[in-house]
C-alpha cells in the first residue's frame, strides 16, 4: 500500500506511523529522517539542506522533493509506504504524483488524523523537558512523580518555546493555511479518509487499521 499520512502539529502522526507501517510490513518515511539520514551520510543533497539549516533558513522545496525522490526510489519502498511530512502543500501533492507516475504506480489513499485545536493546544502545551536529560513528560499523561523534577535524574522541567500556547496556535494557522488546500485536494480525488485521532493511542491505531483494512489487498 502506498500512503500519506497528514494531522496538525500534536496529532500523534509520527506514532501512529510507526504502527500502522508495523502493521502493513513497509517501511515509515518522514522527511526528517530523509534530512538526517542524507546530512549525516553527506550526501550531495544532504550538502545542499545543511548549508540552508546552518544559515537557520527552510530547506528549499527542490532539494526535499529530490530527497523524497531518491528514498521512494529504493528497494524497500517499491511495494509500499507510508509518508510522513510529505507532501504538506498542494504543488508537493502534484509533484509526488509525477513521481509515482514516473515509476508506474499511485497513491492508495490519504489518511488523515483528526483533532480539534483546543485539543491539539492541550497535548503540546502540557509537555515539560527535563534540562539534563532532554527527557519529555507531561502535565496531564505522564507526569513526573515531584512537579518541576524529572523522575530519571532530577533535573529541573522547562517549557520550551514551541510548547507555549501561542506558538502552537501559530503553528495550527500555518497549517491551516498550508494544507487544508492539500486535504481538499486528495478529497476531491475520492483519496482521503479520515479518523478521530482523540483517545488512548492504542484507539487510533485501531480506527486507523480498520479504516485501512478494505485497502490491504487491492491490487
Amino acid at each position: 500500500m502506498r500512503l500519506v499520512l497528514v494531522g496538525p502539529p500534536g496529532a500523534g502522526k509520527g506514532t501512529q506511523a510507526q504502527f500502522i507501517a508495523e502493521h502493513l510490513s513497509i517501511p515509515k518515511i518522514s522527511t526528517g529522517d530523509i534530512f538526517r539520514a542524507n546530512v549525516s551520510q553527506g550526501t550531495p543533497l544532504g550538502l545542499q539542506a545543511k548549508a540552508f539549516m546552518d544559515r537557520g533558513d527552510l530547506v528549499p522545496d527542490d532539494v526535499t522533493i529530490d530527497m523524497v525522490r531518491h528514498r521512494l526510489a529504493e528497494a524497500d519502498a517499491t511495494g509500499g509506504f507510508l509518508l510522513d511530512g510529505f507532501p504538506r502543500t498542494t504543488p508537493q501533492a502534484q509533484v509526488l504524483d509525477d513521481i509515482l507516475a514516473d515509476a508506474g504506480v499511485k497513491l492508495d489513499v490519504v489518511l488523515e488524523l483528526v483533532v480539534e485545536n483546543d485539543e491539539v493546544i492541550r497535548r503540546l502545551s502540557g509537555r515539560r523537558t527535563c534540562r539534563s536529560c532532554n527527557h519529555i513528560w507531561h502535565v496531564d499523561f505522564d507526569p513526573p512523580a515531584v512537579e518541576g523534577v524529572c523522575d530519571l535524574d532530577q533535573g529541573g522541567l522547562y517549557q520550551r518555546d514551541d510548547d507555549q500556547p501561542v506558538t502552537i496556535a501559530n503553528r495550527l494557522e500555518i497549517y491551516a493555511t498550508d494544507t487544508s488546500p492539500l486535504v481538499n485536494y486528495y478529497a476531491e480525488r475520492g483519496l482521503l479518509i479520515g479518523i478521530d485521532a482523540t483517545g488512548p493511542v492504542d484507539d487510533i491505531t485501531q480506527r486507523a487499521t480498520d479504516a485501512l483494512r478494505p485497502l490491504e489487498h487491492q491490487d
